[in-house]
C-alpha cells in the first residue's frame, strides 16, 4: 500500500502522541506501508513542524522535531513530480499533496482536510482517508 501523508497529520502526531495520527506514523516508520514524499512536501513538513506553536504544543524541542523529520526521511520513498496536474484544488499546499500522490501512484492520501480535496483524488483512482481509516486499512 502506497500512502501520501498530508502535513496536518504529521503535526497532529506531534501534538497528540497517543492519537490515530501518531499510531499511523509509527506503522509507516516501521515499514507497514510505503510512505511517499516529494521534495516540496518534505520542505513543507519541515517549515510547518518547526513552527514554535506546534513544537510548544507537543512539548518538543527543535532537536526532537529534527529527529522526527530525519526518521521520516529515512523511511520514505521519494517521488519526483514530472507532471503538475494543477489546477485541481483551491489550495497550493493541497495541490502538491495531490501531485505527489498521482506521480507516486499512491493508493491513498491521508489528511483531515477532506473538504478541500473534494473528488479530485478519485479522478486519479486515489482514496482519501483520515488517519483512523488509514490505520484500519494498513492493519488488514
Amino acid at each position: 500500500m502506497r500512502i501520501v501523508v498530508d502535513t496536518d497529520v504529521v503535526v497532529a502526531a506531534m501534538r497528540s502522541p497517543t492519537g490515530a495520527s501518531a499510531a499511523l506514523l509509527i506503522l509507516l516508520l516501521s515499514g507497514k506501508a510505503t510512505w511517499l514524499l516529494s521534495v516540496a512536501m518534505a520542505l513543507e513538513y519541515e517549515s510547518i513542524c518547526m513552527l514554535a506553536d506546534h513544537r510548544l504544543a507537543a512539548g518538543a524541542s527543535e532537536l526532537d522535531v529534527r529527529n522526527l523529520l530525519n526518521s521520516i526521511l529515512d523511511c520514505i520513498v521519494p517521488v519526483e513530480v514530472h507532471y503538475q496536474w494543477r489546477p485541481q484544488l483551491s489550495d497550493a499546499s493541497d495541490e502538491m499533496v495531490l501531485e505527489t500522490a498521482v506521480n507516486g501512484q499512491a493508493d491513498a492520501i491521508v489528511t483531515f482536510n477532506h473538504a478541500d480535496y473534494r473528488d479530485a483524488p478519485k479522478r486519479f483512482g486515489i482514496q482519501l482517508w483520515k488517519p483512523a481509516e488509514a490505520l484500519r486499512e494498513i492493519r488488514k
